[in-house]
């Protein structure tokens, strides 16, 4: 199957018509066996490695890549395999938790642009400025920490960040930075099995907190958030993939795909040299020849 028809049942490039319930948490689009999946991820990987480099060598255009999704959706896990492969040089992860005080002294974006990829980079987000759009939306007295004029704070106020945000993915467009957004899409039910499991294995209680599982009182309010999220900014240059994210071998391999298929498009190639570069290349080799 070509990379493009794998990804694009999860593509969203126009949110008019989304419904998060026509997206099954536990498809596997075919896939009956983690073993299987794994090889067309191996591949993948190798792969993305290609890519990745030619987007090294081409230093023109950069990738971002965000990921939202529930605690315990496998956010961590999905990076940290499907970027096995990648130069750890061009590729970088930042994770966006309880903003700072100096954050919170700056507009919602702030914190985001301090670390946009340079070109020929990848960055990563794991969550992002969209969760002014979710936690902020499902605990609205986060609201209060961001010191707003209170002639700020409208009824008004989601919407217009669903515009900045809009706004802010088309300059990143136009600058060279292409934006990718993956939402993990968990089931309620798998979601409690993963906690379950960080209780009862030793190596997985680092990754527990009360407040995740406290959160899970609000699920249908945190659904309504990220339906209407994804519904008003995916855009065409700027798509959500609402990947499944029960099974988490079929998770990295839809991410994975998606990220191919978006350097794909760029049509990256390694730079050619001009003939200043060429007759430098020509002295070398004569330095290096007349070498005893």
């Amino acid at each position: 199957m070509k990379t493009e028809e794998f990804a694009k049942p999860f593509k969203i490039t126009d949110g008019g018509k989304f419904r998060l319930k026509d997206f099954a948490p536990d498809e596997t689009f075919g896939f009956d066996s983690k073993e299987k999946a794994q090889e067309t991820l191996d591949r993948g990987i190798a792969r993305l490695n290609e890519l990745h480099e030619k987007l090294l060598a081409q230093d023109r255009w950069a990738l971002l890549l965000i990921f939202q999704g529930m605690d315990a959706a496998g956010k961590d896990s999905t990076i940290k395999h499907v970027m096995s492969g990648t130069n750890p040089e061009g590729c970088h992860v930042y994770h966006f938790g309880v903003p700072s005080d100096e954050e919170l002294n700056h507009d919602f974006l702030w914190r985001a642009t301090q670390r946009l990829p340079a070109r020929g980079n990848i960055g990563i987000f794991s969550r992002s400025y969209y969760e002014e759009l979710l936690v902020v939306r499902v605990h609205p007295h986060l609201l209060k920490q961001e010191k707003l004029d209170p002639s700020l704070v409208t009824p008004k106020i989601w919407e217009e960040r669903f515009e900045d945000i809009v706004a802010f993915e088309r300059y990143l467009r136009r600058n060279g930075i292409v934006v990718r957004k993956f939402f993990l899409n968990v089931s309620k039910k798998e979601q409690k099995q993963r906690f379950l499991a960080r209780l009862d294995e030793p190596e997985k209680h680092w990754k527990f907190s009360l407040n995740d599982v406290k959160d899970r009182e609000c699920w249908t309010d945190f659904m309504y958030a990220y339906e209407e999220m994804i519904r008003k900014t995916s855009t065409a240059s700027a798509p959500w993939y609402v990947v499944p994210a029960d099974h988490k071998w079929f998770t990295r391999l839809v991410v994975a795909e998606a990220i191919i298929d978006t350097l794909e498009e760029l049509d990256l190639s390694y730079p050619k040299l001009d003939a200043k570069k060429r007759e430098e290349f020509k002295n070398a080799r004569a330095l290096l020849e007349r070498e005893k």
